[in-house]
C-alpha cells in the first residue's frame, strides 16, 4: 500500500525515471485524418518525417478515458493512494477528463483517496512535479505531503524555448502567413514560454543563436535569484544543439543537466530544431 503517481505523455519523462518510480502514463494522441496514434508509440524523427511528406499537421486529443480508468482503477486495486498531475486545462481537455473518471472510480471504490493537479503546463516543467510527487511518496510521505511537493514544485516552474523557425507556427495557425513570412525575412525568432497555462510570446529576437543566449540568460538570472532546483534541455531532432546548451548549464549550475525530447503533441507547434530549457527554482518565482 502506498501513493501512485499518474500524469500523462506530454510531461516527456524519461524511461528510466518511469519505471524507477513506477510512475503511470496516460498517452496522449495523435491525429492524421482517420488514423490516431498514441503519442507513446510514436518516434520524433517518424512523425516530422510524415508531416513534410503528407504536408499536413495533425491534430492532437487527451487519452481515453478508458486508459485513463483502467490506470486509476489499477493503483487502487493494489491498495494505493494516488496522485495524479496532468497538463495545462488551456491546453488539453486530460484534466478535466480526469476529474470525470475518478468519480465513476469513487462510485465502485468509495474509499478510494484519490487527488487530481493541474500542471498549468507541459513536458518538464509537469514533468518536474510530477517527479518530485514520485520522490516524496518513495520516501513514505503520506497523501497530504506528496500534493503539497507537487504544488511547490508547479509553482516554482519555468519553461521557455524557441522554434528555430515560424514554419510550424504559421501551419498551425498560431502566426499569420504575412507575419511568418516577414519574420523568416528578417529572422525573427519569438522566445514563448507557457504562463497562466497558455503558450505566449515573451520577446522576440533575431536568430536562433541570439534566442540560445536569451534563454540562458533568463535562467541563469533566475536561479542566481531564486537557487537551482532542477533542470533540463528539451529538443526536437537537434541533440547535438541541446548537448551544447546543457554543458553551458553544468557550467553555471555545477551540476550535470538531462537532455529531454519533446514529444509530438506539444513539438508539433514549433516544430524540429526546437530547443528550450524547463526548470524549477528553490524559491517562488516573482
Amino acid at each position: 500500500m502506498g501513493i501512485k503517481i499518474i500524469t500523462d505523455s506530454t510531461a516527456g519523462l524519461p524511461k528510466s525515471l518511469i519505471a524507477k518510480y513506477d510512475i503511470k502514463v496516460a498517452s496522449l494522441n495523435v491525429i492524421f485524418g482517420k488514423e490516431s496514434l498514441r503519442e507513446l508509440d510514436i518516434m520524433n524523427e517518424e512523425f516530422y518525417e510524415r508531416i513534410e511528406r503528407e504536408n499536413i499537421i495533425p491534430t492532437s486529443s487527451q487519452p481515453s478515458v478508458q486508459e485513463l480508468l483502467d490506470l486509476f482503477i489499477g493503483a487502487i486495486k493494489e491498495g494505493n493512494k494516488v496522485v495524479a498531475i496532468f497538463l495545462s486545462s488551456k491546453m488539453s481537455g486530460t484534466f478535466q477528463t480526469s476529474q470525470l473518471v475518478k468519480n465513476m472510480v469513487l462510485e465502485e471504490y468509495p474509499d478510494a483517496e484519490i487527488e487530481i493537479l493541474e500542471s498549468n503546463s507541459n513536458s518538464m516543467e509537469l514533468g518536474f512535479a510530477v517527479l518530485e510527487a514520485a520522490r516524496a511518496a518513495f520516501d513514505g510521505k503520506n497523501l497530504d505531503e506528496v500534493v503539497v511537493c507537487a504544488k511547490d514544485t508547479i509553482s516554482k516552474g519555468k519553461f521557455i524555448f524557441a522554434p528555430a523557425s515560424l514554419k510550424y507556427l504559421e501551419k498551425g495557425g498560431r502566426i499569420g502567413k504575412a507575419s511568418a513570412l516577414l519574420g523568416n525575412i528578417f529572422k525573427i525568432i519569438p522566445i514563448l514560454t507557457v504562463e497562466n497555462g497558455q503558450v505566449i510570446i515573451a520577446n522576440k529576437v533575431i536568430s536562433l543563436k541570439k534566442a540560445i543566449t536569451t534563454i540562458i540568460d533568463i535562467f541563469t538570472k533566475d536561479i542566481e535569484k531564486y537557487g537551482f532546483g532542477g533542470a533540463v534541455v528539451h529538443h526536437i531532432n537537434c541533440e547535438e544543439q541541446a548537448k551544447k546548451i546543457a554543458d553551458v548549464l553544468k557550467q553555471i549550475t555545477g551540476k550535470l543537466i538531462s537532455i529531454v525530447p519533446i514529444g509530438p503533441v506539444i513539438g508539433v507547434h514549433v516544430g524540429p530544431g526546437a530547443v528550450g530549457i524547463a526548470y524549477f527554482t528553490q524559491k517562488l518565482q516573482s
